[in-house]
């Protein structure tokens, strides 16, 4: 962690980030009934947290469900082909279904995460994916943990030597 992130989040500054993440909706006063400040201290935290890069953006979660997209897959994609990475970015920003990609290490390149209105729909999402590799599918069937805030808890910490 840079030493602007280290000052911006003490006690106060991830009890913040932690309700922001839960609500970004909160008003300034809500946050800081539950955080210990006052309206234009925690206006000014947030725009220090946007300033250094720690808040990216803000976000509507949708139900793809409500959508017709009843089906969430998640797709580990090996390149079979030595296109570069980019085409194989470009042609998975062409699939509007994937709403994830990630480059990973290990034999995959790629994992995606993809919503679809049925299993024909995942075929013709696959079938457009094939001719640049070979797909591994699994279908989600819950995500008990989804969207998790990340508080200070998520850092590893060393054990002080005794």
């Amino acid at each position: 962690m840079t030493n602007d992130a280290e000052k911006l989040l003490d006690d106060t500054g991830w009890e913040l980030l932690y309700a922001l993440q839960q609500n970004a909706r909160s008003s300034y006063a809500e946050l800081g009934r539950r955080v210990g400040l006052t309206p234009p201290a925690v206006a000014d935290r947030i725009r220090r947290f946007e300033l250094a890069g720690i808040i990216t953006g803000y976000h509507a979660e949708v139900n793809p469900a409500k959508l017709g997209l009843g089906l969430t897959v998640i797709i580990r994609f090996q390149s079979t082909r030595t296109a570069p990475p980019d085409q194989l970015l470009s042609l998975v920003s062409a699939c509007p279904e994937v709403f994830e990609c990630h480059r990973v290490t290990g034999d995959d390149c790629m994992t995606l995460t993809a919503v679809v209105a049925s299993v024909e729909h995942l075929d013709a999402l696959i079938t457009r994916l094939t001719p640049y590799g070979a797909s591994y599918t699994s279908i989600v069937l819950s995500s008990p943990l989804h969207h998790r805030a990340i508080g200070p808890a998520a850092l590893v910490r060393e054990e002080a030597s005794a």
